[in-house]
């Protein structure tokens, strides 16, 4: 008989479980994606995504046709294009990666109610993360609150064995593939200049690229968090379109115990996301925090141009990458939800729309953590944007990279240009700060960095 393998948020097919399983028990698969207009007509639909999701989508397709298949696009309601397409292929069996999000989650039950109505059976299988969400339950709980006792946990769980992908595929003739989309057919607008590519090819190579460059550092830590450096492995936006398995990952980065721990955050964000599907709306904990409304400050904060320099250099590398460091996430969210009080969710939301790893459970979760509306356990932390900026970028070359305004002020002079002399001032085109921070203390003995401090993993 025929299987259905609906791509979704796994467009590869190395350790692909349910690909995998699909090629294992029907002699002939149509592999299938769908264009959702629901979500690329929502609110948070994204250019960026979009052109990474296209060209995915192409190396998918190239991939498939060097084993003799191919990738059939359709375009439409999902639940309806599948079953459509399996009475077309004259399928018994439609196969799809499990996901955590409430619209997925939604989505796998309408497909399960219309296949049982159709005699088609379904199989939704792991594959999204290492570990997969649910499988890790505290006592008395349904899923892990804190991310310490998880982690633990986490280190000890079985884990699956990685599924090669077959050396030659059956799809029935009849079956008319479609044409790809461009991104501009997915979803039109301004695009960040500088993205990444989109595709399982590119993923290998950026994880090699990372394996070369982080393996065998003896300061890999230090390098992950150093702005300027730009040493982290920029596998987010690979993990989240499924583009690489994140068991492959955790393999190759084994002897990174920074990398691994990660990926087990990674894993505690979708977890909470299953268990807590309205984490991308609604508090996790509520009644922490009451917010202010600004929309002044809020737009300063979107284009950078807060004044506050390693704020602003976060807020345009956003801008200009489709990405962030994550170091620069932690202090670009906590400056808008501590310091200026505005609430997560506008910030979220802006996010969502540039970021090319843009994942409701790692967003809306990490944004909830800093917020101290989350996980977090000290709701109350603040990250004062000066001391960070000149712990994590000590001669002001990040800054100076993506606020060129101030590429004239030598040193680490440029994380506080109010404090500069009043002649320098008034030749910088860059304005003053919406809130001037405090001046960061006298150094002293560095402090155990809490354990999930980074606010968007890349590994």
């Amino acid at each position: 008989m025929t299987a259905i393998m609906l791509f979704t948020r796994d467009l590869r097919l190395h350790d692909n479980p349910a690909f995998a399983a699909a090629c294992r028990e029907h002699a002939e698969v149509v592999p299938l994606f769908i264009i959702d207009r629901r979500i690329l007509t929502a609110r948070t639909a994204s250019p960026n995504r979009a052109q990474f999701l296209a060209e995915a989508l192409g190396d998918l397709r190239a991939a498939l046709r060097g084993l003799g298949s191919d990738l059939a696009v359709r375009s439409g309601e999902v639940v309806e294009e599948v079953i459509r397409l399996a009475w077309a292929a004259n399928a018994d069996m439609i196969y799809a990666a499990a996901d955590v999000s409430g619209y997925a989650r939604r989505r796998e039950r309408a497909l399960s109610v219309a296949a049982t109505a159709q005699r088609m059976g379904t199989k939704f299988l792991p594959g999204n993360t290492v570990v997969p969400p649910g499988s890790l339950r505290p006592t008395g709980a349904d899923h892990y609150r804190v991310f310490t006792p998880y982690w633990r946990a986490w280190q000890q769980a079985p884990v699956r064995p990685q599924v090669r992908r077959p050396s030659l595929m059956s799809i029935p003739h009849e079956i008319q593939p479609g044409e790809l989309p461009t991104a501009d057919d997915l979803v039109a607008g301004p695009r960040s200049p500088q993205l990444p590519p989109g595709g399982e090819s590119a993923a290998g190579k950026v994880l090699e690229r990372a394996s070369a460059r982080l393996l065998g550092a003896d300061d890999r830590d230090k390098q992950l968090d150093d702005l300027a450096a730009d040493s982290t492995t920029r596998l987010s936006p690979y993990l989240h379109f499924g583009c690489i398995s994140p068991l492959a990952v955790r393999v190759r980065l084994a002897d990174a115990p920074e990398l691994v721990r990660q990926l087990a955050w990674r894993d505690f964000m979708h977890q909470l996301t299953a268990a807590f599907p309205d984490i991308a709306g609604r508090d996790y904990r509520p009644g922490r925090r009451e917010w202010l409304r600004d929309d002044a400050a809020l737009e300063a904060w979107r284009r950078g141009q807060t004044g506050i320099p390693i704020v602003d250099a976060g807020m345009r590398q956003l801008l200009f990458e489709g990405w962030m460091h994550n170091r620069a996430r932690l202090i670009t969210a906590s400056f808008l939800t501590k310091t200026l009080q505005l609430n997560w969710r506008d910030g979220a939301a802006h996010f969502f729309r540039w970021l090319v790893d843009g994942d409701v459970a790692n967003n809306a979760g990490n944004w909830q953590w800093i917020a101290g509306t989350g996980t977090d356990t000290r709701p109350n932390r603040v990250l004062n944007p000066v001391r960070q900026a000149h712990r994590f970028d000590p001669d002001g070359a990040y800054v100076r990279r993506f606020v060129p305004e101030l590429a004239s002020v030598d040193g680490s002079g440029v994380h506080e240009p109010w404090r500069l002399p009043a002649a320098t001032r008034s030749t910088l085109d860059y304005p003053p700060p919406l809130i001037e921070p405090a001046r960061p203390k006298a150094k002293r003995p560095p402090t155990p960095r809490p354990p999930a401090e980074r606010l968007e993993p890349d590994a």
